[in-house]
């Protein structure tokens, strides 16, 4: 059976990491059989260094995009082989901005503003004794704090972060429109990362801009009760 490496669930969510969320997501809309694994030292032993990993029989694939190319060429690709190539490369283009840029800025939301940092730091370091969970933390905050200088997010103010990530929002709430999923009728693999990454936003464990923005977008809000309901009630 395939074995899901990923983070334990937290905030009532299926997982606060999307691409762990996406995965989990894209084996029940596919209906393949899966087990989930989130022990301790589940991360230490990640080959990336990063979750999600998947095992399937014996061979390991790391690297969410990579594990799904893998599962379509191992299982067949029954959400999206309706797609014509122009709908499969605006399709892509979405993932893109979803994971690429949007997923940014809920990173910063979560560990670089100031608001919600003390609630990030207790659920991802809580376990640890107090000089740990200090040193830790402050180790973790840093290497986040790099990773989006890397990217360049993280170059920006806090309100130009917000406004790069009100645009995208709304670039996914014109294109979804009154559509029940976003290619159309029927569920794609973009469903899965777009509601993984939405979902996240929209949780109200954390309050931000960022959430504020996506909860005026009333279509994105839907969407997301419509696919909890189809998939995780």
């Amino acid at each position: 059976m395939l074995t899901l490496y990923q983070f334990e669930p937290v905030w009532g969510l299926p997982n606060a990491s999307p691409f762990c969320m996406k995965l989990e997501t894209y084996f029940r809309m596919t209906g393949l059989a899966y087990q989930t694994h989130s022990s301790d030292d589940v991360l230490r032993k990640a080959p990336k260094g990063k979750l999600p990993y998947i095992e399937d029989n014996g061979q390991i694939i790391a690297d969410s995009n990579l594990i799904l190319e893998y599962l379509k060429t191992t299982y067949g690709d029954p959400l999206d082989q309706h797609l014509s190539p122009p709908d499969t490369a605006i399709a892509l283009a979405m993932r893109r901005l979803l994971e690429e840029n949007l997923y940014w800025a809920l990173v910063y939301s979560r560990w670089v503003d100031p608001k919600n940092w003390p609630q990030t730091k207790a659920v991802y370091f809580s376990d640890l004794p107090p000089i740990l969970r200090t040193i830790v933390s402050k180790i973790a905050l840093n290497q986040v704090t790099q990773n989006l200088k890397g990217h360049g997010m993280g170059r920006h103010t806090a309100s130009e972060i917000y406004q790069i990530a009100t645009l995208d929002l709304q670039a996914l709430s014109d294109f979804l429109q009154d559509k029940r999923y976003f290619m159309g009728s029927q569920p794609t693999t973009l469903d899965a990362s777009a509601y993984s990454v939405l979902a996240n936003i929209l949780n109200d464990t954390l309050v931000s801009p960022l959430r504020d923005q996506a909860l005026q977008l009333q279509n994105l809000v839907a969407y997301c009760d419509r696919m909890h309901q189809a998939y995780y009630a």
